[in-house]
């Protein structure tokens, strides 16, 4: 069964840190673009930053401003987003997705799923920053 989990959000103070998890079962990542949403209540749903697997190309939405590193590692199937200097405005359910790539035109590419969107599935897991 192809699933993935979210963890690793929580509480914290602005200026804080996290770094959440999106483990992948039931599939490997190779063939796939992984992607991290957000959605905070009242807001368009937001692509945070995608990444294809099989070559590492990574894409970041405008508003990360730096603060945000996807990353993953092969060995436990999970892709990371770490996310730094945390603001208010980062308050929102954060979510992963996966996209498998078409063995023909090899889309999508990271910024297409980002940009594309997908909605949540399961709970994601919630970032509240506040002080």
């Amino acid at each position: 069964q192809v699933q993935l989990v979210e963890s690793g959000g929580g509480l914290v103070q602005p200026g804080g840190s996290l770094r959440l998890s999106c483990a992948a079962s039931g599939f490997t990542l190779d063939n796939y673009v992984i992607g991290w949403f957000r959605q905070a209540p009242g807001k368009e749903r937001e692509g945070v930053s995608c990444i294809r697997i099989s070559d590492g190309v990574t894409y970041y939405s405008d508003f990360v401003d730096g603060r945000f590193a996807i990353s993953t590692d092969s060995a436990k199937n999970t892709v990371y987003l770490e996310i730094n200097n945390l603001k208010s405005e980062d308050t929102a359910v954060y979510y992963c997705a996966a996209d498998k790539i078409d063995p023909w035109t090899r889309l999508p590419t990271a910024q297409v799923m980002c940009i594309r969107g997908r909605d949540r599935v399961g709970p994601g897991t919630q970032v509240t920053v506040s002080s």
